[in-house]
Formats: C-alpha cells, structure tokens, sequence
C-alpha cells in the first residue's frame, strides 16, 4: 500500500504519474477486500468504481467541488482517497465513519446519499447557488443506472437540461442496482453507442471558431444547423433529445481516458452527462460472479468468499416462504418490489411465480399505485419494501389506496433500527406515517410464526390496506403465535404484576421481558402487554389487562412523534382518568449507525437503562 498512503485528497492525486495511478488503484482494491472483509459493508460496487473515483478526485477537488452521491454505498473509494484510510478499520461501526456520504465526517463530503434518484436534482441546487452567490467551484453528480429507474431522477435531468448551469452528471451503468436492472431505461442503455473522436472533434472545432472574428455567432448557427441533420438521419439518445450534451458510453475502467473526458466534459461549462461503463465487483472474481451477494455483505473470507456468519433464517426468508405458500392457493396473490427481490426475501417466488411478480426498480411511489390498480381490478397485491424507503410513497398511500380503502398489503420490512446502515436506512417513522391513513390496519409481529399467521390474514381475510411491519434478522426469544384475528385478543400478557404496566410491540420484547426480571429482583413486579395491532389501539383490552391505578409505561423503537404514546395516553385518559402514561423511545432525533444493542443503550431502550427509567417513574 506505497502509494494509498501518501494519498489524502486532490493535490496528492494530480502530482501522481499514470503507471502510479494505476498501481494504485490495484492497491485500493486489495485494500477494500481486506477491510470489509473484516468489518462487513458495501463490495462489488465499490470494486467498480476503483478507476472511476480516482479519475474523479484527480480532475475536481471534492474539498471545494461539490461532488453529490446518488445512494452512496459507492463512496468508500471517494473516502480513502480523501485522508479516511484509518477510519475503515470502524466502518459502519458505532462510532465509526459511515458506510455513506455524511458532511460531519469531512469537507469532501458535500451531502448525505442514502436514497435514490435525487443526485441531480441537489447538484443543480448547489449549481443554482453557486451562480445565485457569485461563487466559483464544479459541481458533479454521480448517480447509477439503477438510480435512474426511479422517476425522480429525470425530474432532475429535464431541469437540469435547460438549466444552463455547467455541471457533469456521470451516469455509472453497471447494468446493476443491487439485482439486475430492469425497464425501458435498462434496454435503451445497452444501446447507446458513440464515437471515439466526437468529442475531440468538438471541442477543436469550438476553440478555432472562438479565435475568429464573429466566430461565436458562426458556431452557433452552424450549431443549429448541425443538429438539424443529425435530427434527420441518426438516432439521438433520450439525454440529448432532452438538451443536455452526451458523451459515452465510455469504458469506465480506462482511468487515463477517464481524466482526459472528465476534464473535458468540465472545460464544455454546460450541463452535460457522461456514461460510463463500469463492472460491479470489478478484480475481485467472488464478486464479479455474483455481485448482488457482494452488493452489501457481512464479514466473510477473502479468500473464498464466503460468509463467516452462520445463516439463520430471517423475517425476510420466512416472507417469502409465506408468500409463496399462499400464491399456491391463490391466483390473485402478487408481489411487487422495488429493485430488492433478494434484499426483501421473495427471489424463489419471483422463479416460481414470474408472471405474478414485478420488480419496478427504484421507484416505490409506482409500486404502491400500480398496487392500487391491481387492488381496483380483483387482484391482491403485496408490496414488499423496507420502512424506510416505503416514506417516499407516502402520497400513493394515502391517495391511490387509502382513499378507496383498496385491499393491498404491505410487507414492511426493516422495520426498527437497521443497525450498521445508519440513519438513512432505519425503519423508524412508519408507525407514524401509517397511522394518519384512514383504514389502515399495522401488524406488529413478534415472531417468524406470528408473521406469516399476520400474512396469511392480511392477504386472505382483511378488506382494506393492511401493513405488517417486522424488523431485520430473525426472532428473539419468543417464537409462539398469538395472532388469531381481529375477533381474537389484541393484547397479549406475557407477565403479570401489580405495581406497573409496560407496553411494548414487535422486537422489543425481549429488552421489556429483561427488564421485568430485573425489575422482580429488585421488588417491582411488572405486568407486560404486547400490543399485536398499532393502528386501532385495542385501548379496551389494554384497560382491562393493565394494573388498575398504577403508570402505564409505553416503550417503542420509533422517533418520538412517530409513535403511539400520546395517541395511546389519551385514549386511556377517556378510558380511566388521571392513569398515568410515561414512555421511552428513539427521541426527537436521526439515530447514527452501529450495532442494534448498542444504539438501544446510547437511546435507554437496553433492560437495563428501561429498569432504571421505571423506577423513576414509579418514584415520581
């Protein structure tokens, strides 16, 4: 690692030879296998953009230019080559760097990326604002071809295409976002060819017209003219019929090209995109061979590839073996995904049952109209997303399925803390957001067993929107079912005390049980109540199976706000004045990366810190 050393930032970059560049990049990819290797993370996409990303940092100076991430699991290169070499031995551990952009981390960060599709819609806002403050610095936006599924992206693009505001949007086309893209757009990429000398030739003709005299005016008549012709007899990519200047495909693993068409594309001040084409997993064969298992990986063995974790059969999996049993038995079952068939559990039903799955690739809002539609017309379609990216189809909830009161069921995956992604990626607010939807029924799983039983009545039985929210991994403790229904209990007691009631759902359970052993040893004996639904609070049953008289403390892994605490209080209030409800949770705040035990002490939802938090109350 000669040379990675010496590297921290632009000027250490440029003053580099090619055949010194090169070997670095060979260097930094044995850095990156070694590193996540160890600590778990963000591969095969980072492997592809080794060439890339020095090219990147050679020409533009990412302390001053903007350089803006779309989803920024692709920003480990950016981050060693801009001073962060040691910080990898913490990636994504709590304390540690990010395994994304993040602006606290460093200057050359220029903003959060944990979402798709929105890199050119904020590099034209830091473009706009460059001009607007009378500033001087480049803007580029990095974004993927799975990135571009998502419609938002070409919000950007069309603003950006009569902006006139200079900035390089880099389009990465690895014909990948985590699984294999899809979609017109997917199609239309493999395509697009171009010639090697159209760019020269351009930019030669634009000098020699700029030195004669009128010759502004002359290149721009003949410019208008030329793009006439080439209207009549060549086929034009959809990015130039959308004003902006394309240059590509180009091979994105040619790093002296790279630099000499990035510096170009800079020197053309106009908004212009450049494709490039790149190899996910690139030098690292494991991942070349299966970059979707490389796209996000635990620790493993760099020399075989394989992971060292013990796999265990997670709330993902026990997803997908439902869903495919009840598609058996009924031909109106469906699913929908967004670009995560293996993320989300449902790659063997997508082989069983292709006709009856669609992956619409980064674009959640159409997942959850086009349910709505489905839904309209007879079908019973499953959506099967995370938490945290369900937030962005709010909207399509609430109108095209709410509204109606359609049947579509929602599989909430990643619901909770998420762990070593961050808080871009934990599943948090949608306990909140989904309550505000009229009708809306949350099932709250405690179990792989209890899932599937919640499933299986969702998609079977319910006549309106239902969501069932579980959390990453697998089950805790508790591995019964006590699900039996809307007409079946509502609460479930898991042990009963007469000094306090604490209320819980989903994978908090076990911390809670912990906490009432605890708290027994100490003299307080608590009753613990689990909640099985959070839309209807089942406040009825809860009264009768509380401790008459005494505090209620509920206790939930949400943001403050995007809970049931206050709704719950004041339901009881009505139900039995003056009974006091306290609660914990996340707080009024974005929670960092690092290990789910770890994030639960720093919040006080660990036993320990809830045992302490209950004494408290009952001493007030």
């Amino acid at each position: 690692m000669n040379i990675l050393q010496r590297i921290n930032g632009h000027e250490d970059l440029k003053a580099l030879s090619d055949a010194e560049r090169a070997q670095l990049c060979g260097e930094i990819r044995e850095f990156l296998i070694s590193s996540v290797a160890k600590t778990g993370g963000h591969l095969a996409g980072n492997l592809g953009v080794v060439e890339l990303s020095v090219a990147i940092e050679t020409v533009f100076n990412t302390a001053k230019d903007r350089l803006v991430f779309d989803v920024g699991h692709q920003s480990y290169v950016h981050k060693l080559l801009t001073g962060r070499q040691a910080g990898f031995a913490l990636l994504r551990q709590y304390g540690g760097i990010s395994g994304f952009p993040k602006p606290e981390e460093s200057d050359c960060d220029a903003f959060v990326a944990g979402h798709a599709s929105n890199s050119v819609s904020i590099a034209l806002g830091m473009a706009r604002a460059r001009t607007m403050l009378g500033q001087d610095y480049n803007v580029v936006a990095l974004i993927g071809d799975g990135a571009c599924t998502g419609g938002m992206a070409y919000e950007g693009l069309n603003d950006a295409a009569v902006s006139g505001e200079p900035m390089v949007i880099i389009l990465n086309d690895n014909e990948m976002s985590i699984g294999r893209n899809v979609g017109g757009l997917a199609k239309h990429l493999s395509r697009l060819r171009s010639s090697e000398h159209y760019l020269g030739a351009k930019q030669a003709y634009r000098r020699m017209m700029k030195k004669l005299p009128g010759g502004q005016a002359l290149y721009l008549a003949s410019s208008r003219v030329k793009n006439r012709v080439k209207q009549l007899f060549l086929k034009e990519t959809m990015f130039e019929n959308m004003g902006l200047t394309y240059l590509g495909p180009v091979d994105g693993h040619d790093l002296p090209g790279l630099i000499s068409l990035l510096s170009a594309a800079k020197d053309l001040n106009e908004p212009v995109l450049l494709h490039v084409l790149t190899k996910k997993g690139k030098g690292y064969s494991f991942a070349e061979e299966d970059p979707a298992k490389f796209h996000g990986i635990g620790k493993f063995d760099p020399e075989t590839g394989k992971k060292l974790a013990t796999k265990v059969k997670t709330f993902s999996d026990s997803l997908g073996e439902c869903l495919e049993q009840l598609a058996q038995e009924d031909p109106r079952i469906c699913a929908i995904t967004a670009a995560m068939p293996g993320g989300t559990g449902i790659l063997n039903f997508q082989k069983r049952f292709p006709s009856r799955t669609f992956d619409v690739g980064i674009a959640e809002e159409h997942a959850v109209s086009m349910a709505g539609g489905l839904a309209k017309q007879g079908a019973v379609p499953v959506v099967v997303l995370y938490s945290t990216f369900l937030q962005r189809s709010y909207d399509q909830l609430m109108e095209d399925v709410g509204l109606l009161g359609l049947h579509v069921v929602l599989a909430v995956d990643r619901a909770g803390l998420v762990g070593d992604d961050g808080p871009t990626h934990h599943g948090v607010f949608d306990v909140g957001f989904l309550r505000q939807i009229p009708g809306m029924r949350i099932l709250t799983p405690v179990s792989l067993a209890e899932q599937q039983d919640m499933l299986r009545w969702a998609a079977e039985e319910a006549t309106g929107p239902v969501a069932v929210r579980y959390p990453r991994g697998t089950e805790g403790s508790y591995s019964a079912s006590d699900w039996n229904g809307l007409e079946g209990d509502l609460v479930k007691c898991h042990r009963q005390g007469k000094d306090v009631t604490l209320v819980t759902y989903g994978n908090l359970l076990d911390n809670v049980l912990q906490a009432g052993e605890l708290l027994a040893q100490q003299g307080v004996e608590a009753t613990i109540l689990r909640l099985l639904t959070v839309s209807e609070l089942p406040t009825g049953e809860l009264a009768r199976k509380m401790v008459s008289g005494k505090p209620v403390v509920v206790i939930e892994e949400t943001c403050t706000g995007s809970g049931i605490r206050e709704a719950l209080a004041w339901e009881l209030e009505n139900l039995c004045p003056g009974c006091k409800v306290a609660g914990r949770d996340l707080g009024h705040r974005f929670i960092p990366h690092g290990a789910v035990s770890q994030l639960h002490q720093m919040c006080g939802l660990d036993s320990q810190s809830l045992t302490e938090f209950v004494k408290e109350v009952l001493s007030a």
